[in-house]
């Protein structure tokens, strides 16, 4: 598979990401796509070849390897590669979408119009909601895998001998697995990086959330700050009136006699 192709698609997601972001994305594509492509895919080539097992029945060996090695390492980690960069390209797909849009507006209330987003790859709105999901379903996507390695392998360590008693093995045999060792130590390094990915992703969350929370309270404390003082200037308003005045205003009428002579007319 020609990894590239993800990689000069994804280039563009440094554009829109935060600190963590770029590191993530430097993670994944040093420490994970790099060793697969360089080590991993070569380590796990002879899996199936060197599997041997301590008997000649035809078939034997290759059920008892199938029992073991359901889905291959390396085809799971492409799945894995695959998935969690994805909702990547799903961000800058979303800031196309504004560039687009932001262009027909242009083409049709005139190039001295207002904008419609001030910045299209500044995360406010849809653009937020996205980025804050893509980091949500990257974590969740390496949460899932770990799971289901460590289902398949417990431990995430593979054995030097496996017993197998499955038919048409005629009794429980002994298979050996080449290069445990070699493999387990890749298997481990896959394991971390995977798991370091996981708490960029949740810091970078927290750090998101955390900064829009801090910019609400901000927006709401000036604006009671705006309110508190439009009132206050409308009382010293009002209350300049009368102290500018030389006698108050009658609130009532002179006598009591011209009020009822007003009533009866």
């Amino acid at each position: 598979m020609n990894w590239g192709i993800f990689e000069g698609l994804l280039s563009g997601v440094n554009k829109y990401s935060t600190a963590f972001g770029r590191i993530w994305l430097s993670l994944v594509f040093i420490f994970r796509v790099l060793v697969y492509l360089v080590t991993a895919e070569r380590v796990w080539s002879d899996d199936h070849k060197d599997f041997d097992c301590n008997t000649r029945q035809p078939g034997c060996s290759n059920v008892c390897f199938d029992e073991f090695f359901p889905v291959s390492h390396v085809r799971l980690w492409a799945l894995q590669l695959i998935l969690v960069t994805c909702p990547s390209l799903l961000v800058v797909m979303h800031v196309a979408y504004r560039e687009a849009r932001e262009k027909k507006h242009r083409e049709v209330a005139g190039e001295d119009c207002g904008r419609l987003y001030p910045n299209t790859g500044k995360k406010r709105g849809g653009l937020w909601w996205t980025y804050v999901c893509s980091l949500v379903f990257k974590a969740g996507v390496d949460a899932i895998f770990l799971y289901v390695f460590h289902s398949l392998y417990p431990r995430y360590i593979l054995p030097n001998v496996v017993k197998c008693h499955s038919a048409p093995c005629p009794n429980t045999v002994d298979c050996f697995i080449s290069k445990p060792s070699e493999k387990n130590i890749f298997t481990l390094f896959m394991v971390i990086t995977a798991a370091v990915c996981i708490l960029l992703n949740l810091v970078e969350l927290a750090y998101l959330v955390s900064k829009r929370c801090r910019e609400c309270l901000a927006a709401r404390k000036a604006w009671a700050t705006n309110a508190s003082s439009y009132k206050q200037d409308d009382l010293l308003s009002g209350d300049l009136i009368f102290l500018g005045s030389d006698t108050p205003p009658p609130l009532l009428p002179d006598g009591p006699s011209d009020h009822m002579k007003k009533t009866f007319l």
